[in-house]
């Protein structure tokens, strides 16, 4: 079971005697929803869920997964760095039977800001911690500092550098001979990284012209009705440094009342926190609307924001994943393919089966 401080304890549900409830349709059940990549973020909290684990501990448990995976570039150690070449992590948790919330923004050199979060929410009278404030905290827990750029990040990040160019094409981060575009660039970035697969520099100079934005965010139900949530990144990539997107944002990138239920995000966050979209799909079902028709109210309100111009917004994507206090749930997509043209998608397990990836509902259709 988690360890909550005395805070927590005194802001337990009996101090909201007025908050309207969304009446349960069914005995909840254990079950857990998150983005694409968390298939084995699921089934972890599953696995906590089943032996009795406290809700936020089986979603923190899961997504440290990828936040400590090197190849999913979207959140933790490996992540796509901000335009000077250093990972900044995000992360927000929510605990629904405390009915606490914690966030770390800008957090440089912890892998798993998941668990800074926590703590933050657990051991403070704060809800958010940034920058150096962040890794300071954390290290007096006894977090180590360590570099979280990767062989594969560094390499993506130089392969940006060396695309951007002035109006007459020129750059500093690559030699004359090689100004052209085309194979010769290729092979100097082979050069530069002679163990890498011809697929893995293909795809540095894909990220480097199309970055891309990632997140994993989980959601967790038990039998007893509890309630909580996580959502950890590392941002979009080559960001200013000290961008923050709506992942660390309470009520943006996450918001959870198990009361009603939870939703979270992926995607492009500037365009989320714009409707403060997690908040308001939760409140959209507290007044009567199932998960996806709450989620397809939030994606309409992005597209209001662009007069409803498809064109317009063809670059974006953004999708929610939503989780109702009965155990009904979806994902949700502004697109029904992302830019990369893979079906949108969000992962799935509940206490029998195997952990699986459902298709989302979405507003567009991309041509």
């Amino acid at each position: 079971m988690a360890h909550f401080s005395r805070r927590a304890a005194l802001l337990g549900a009996a101090a909201f005697p007025m908050i309207r409830v969304v009446k349960s349709q069914a005995r909840p059940r254990n079950i857990a929803i998150a983005s694409t990549n968390g298939v084995r973020a699921c089934a972890k909290a599953i696995e906590i869920l089943k032996s009795g684990g406290d809700t936020l501990d089986a979603v923190i448990a899961g997504v440290n997964i990828q936040e400590l995976d090197p190849n999913d570039t979207s959140v933790g150690y490996g992540g796509l760095p901000n335009e000077d070449g250093v990972v900044e992590l995000d992360a927000s948790c929510m605990h629904g039977p405390s009915r606490r919330g914690g966030a770390v923004g800008a957090l440089r050199g912890i892998k798993t800001p998941s668990n800074v979060a926590k703590l933050v929410m657990a051991e403070t009278d704060h809800m958010m911690l940034v920058a150096d404030g962040a890794l300071r905290f954390a290290k007096d827990y006894g977090f180590h500092e360590e570099d979280l750029l990767t062989e594969r990040s560094r390499m993506a990040w130089l392969a940006w550098k060396r695309e951007m160019r002035d109006r007459n094409g020129h750059t500093n981060w690559e030699s004359g001979i090689d100004a052209p575009p085309g194979p010769k660039k290729i092979a100097r970035l082979k050069q530069l990284f002679p163990h890498a697969s011809n697929d893995l520099i293909a795809w540095a100079y894909d990220v480097a012209r199309h970055p891309p934005t990632g997140t994993i965010n989980c959601i967790a139900l038990n039998e007893k009705g509890e309630m909580s949530a996580t959502t950890t990144t590392s941002g979009l990539a080559w960001k200013i440094a000290g961008r923050v997107g709506d992942s660390p944002i309470i009520g943006g990138g996450l918001w959870l009342d198990q009361d009603v239920g939870g939703a979270g995000s992926t995607g492009r966050g500037e365009e989320n926190l714009r409707i403060a979209g997690a908040h308001t799909i939760v409140e959209n079902m507290r007044h009567g609307m199932t998960p996806q028709e709450a989620a397809l109210d939030a994606l309409k309100r992005v597209a209001r924001n662009f007069d409803n111009d498809q064109k317009r917004m063809v670059a974006i994507d953004l999708n929610f994943y939503v989780l109702r206090k009965d155990g009904a749930y979806c994902g949700a997509s502004l697109w029904d393919k992302r830019a990369n043209g893979n079906r949108a998608t969000f992962a799935l397990c509940e206490n029998q089966g195997a952990s699986r990836l459902e298709n989302s509902v979405y507003l567009y259709r991309r041509t």
